[in-house]
């Protein structure tokens, strides 16, 4: 019975779910001489399995561009299933925004700096991220308050 009830908290499976690369405007847009700009956009999600399992998605959209032309798009997903059983439901939310992007975020980073490498591109690498910021970032702007945090 006092087995049931220690916090549980497991990685099951770590696994890239979606990778897309698309460079629709090659080969002409590979003798552009200049500099692309690169925009990047990450999200978490985490969503229940079955019961005291859950799949935590990272995803990351790089797309680099020369004045309004694509170069190239990558659009990645990468998950993981975690076990968390007997955590009180305050702590989940962290748990799930915080600790569970922080184990499969290296996976993306990795790789999305593959798929462009070997695409034949420079590698752009991902930035570490402070989930925790994210995940109050997130929570203040759910609850109508002003971010913490001072994005330009």
């Amino acid at each position: 019975m006092a087995d049931q009830e220690n916090p549980v908290f497991q990685i099951q499976r770590v696994y890239l779910k979606d990778m897309s690369l698309e460079q629709p405007n090659s080969p002409g847009i590979l003798l552009e001489q200049e500099q692309p700009s690169v925009d990047i956009q990450l999200g978490v999600e985490a969503t229940p399995v079955a019961e005291g399992v859950f799949e935590v998605a990272v995803t990351a959209t790089v797309q680099t561009k020369i004045k309004d032309k694509t170069v190239f798009l990558v659009e990645a997903k990468q998950a993981g299933i975690f076990e968390i059983r007997n955590i009180p439901e305050d702590q989940m939310g962290p748990i799930m925004g915080i600790a569970c992007p922080q184990i499969v975020y290296p996976y993306l980073r990795g790789n999305v700096a593959d798929i462009i490498n070997r695409a034949g591109f420079p590698p752009v690498n991902l930035a570490e991220i402070n989930f925790q910021a994210m995940y109050e970032q997130q929570q203040a702007q759910a609850a109508g308050q002003p971010s913490p945090i001072i994005t330009q």
